[in-house]
């Protein structure tokens, strides 16, 4: 009998603890909807608190994490050099970390942590991201056009970081010959990286309008340090101006394309 009572106790106390697990998840569910719907009346501060309650009513609730994530990121502001906003993204980053830490391929995540250091100008830390996101989604355009562009930012500050010290002015031409070569050096391997990301960014998406403006600038950071080969400079320059033509031209055509009211007029015929 005493047997019978024990296994007895037993199954109740764990049908207690599956109860009480059951309500925890419930609880937690109930919290992440809510701060769903503060979230999307732009009440963050507010979303914040009901997604940290449900990650901690529930670790396992991994939508309620990568909300937490996105509601920290949203409470930053790019450019603002303040303890608070950096504390907002440095949460953020944490956070979607977490939710990597969980699920390696969740590319939002990826992609969040990306924006966040590029945002604060940490461009290695950026590209490292960016290039994950690329290995997880490599028919996504715009990853590659991200790695793209931070490839022509630190080529164009490094130019110019050379160019002022020499004191020259933004459009004048690169006749030293020992910086000019610094240059090239330097520049060679992310211009030709970035025109390739580029070319395969326009591959997968062939109106991509800033693709096409950032391969003209491309076109024009390798002209600047093409100083000893004039051909390669003039072509360089004149590639660089198509593909400015070819910019202005697709951005009318996609304007084109919309009525007055925003709506695209080349839809398919409804059956």
């Amino acid at each position: 009998m005493n047997r019978i009572v024990r296994v007895l106790a037993g199954l109740f106390l764990a049908l207690v603890v599956l109860a009480s697990a059951g309500c925890t998840k419930l609880q937690a569910r109930d919290h992440l909807n809510k701060g769903v719907q503060s979230y999307k009346n732009a009440r963050y501060e507010e979303a914040i608190e009901h997604f940290k309650t449900a990650v901690s009513l529930d670790p396992s609730l991994l939508n309620a994490r990568i909300y937490l994530a996105t509601a920290y990121a949203q409470q930053y502001v790019p450019g603002a050099e303040t303890a608070e906003n950096k504390r907002f993204a440095d949460q953020a980053i944490e956070e979607y970390k977490k939710v990597l830490s969980t699920d390696p391929a969740n590319v939002n995540s990826v992609k969040g942590i990306a924006y966040l250091y590029l945002q604060q100008k940490q461009f290695d830390d950026a590209k490292q991201y960016y290039n994950k996101a690329v290995q997880i989604d490599p028919n996504d355009p715009e990853s590659y056009y991200s790695v793209a562009f931070i490839d022509w930012t630190q080529a164009y500050k490094f130019r110019q970081e050379e160019r002022n010290k020499l004191g020259m002015k933004p459009n004048d031409a690169l006749k030293d010959k020992k910086v000019c070569e610094l240059v090239k050096t330097h520049n060679t391997p992310v211009v030709e990286e970035g025109i390739g990301l580029l070319n395969k960014a326009l591959q997968l998406r062939q109106d991509y309008d800033d693709a096409m403006a950032y391969m003209n600038l491309m076109y024009r950071e390798r002209a600047d340090y093409e100083c000893d080969n004039a051909g390669a400079h003039d072509a360089d320059l004149k590639a660089a101006d198509g593909w400015v033509d070819k910019t202005i031209a697709t951005k009318k055509e996609k304007a084109n394309k919309q009525s007055p009211g925003g709506i695209v007029m080349d839809q398919p015929a409804q059956k």
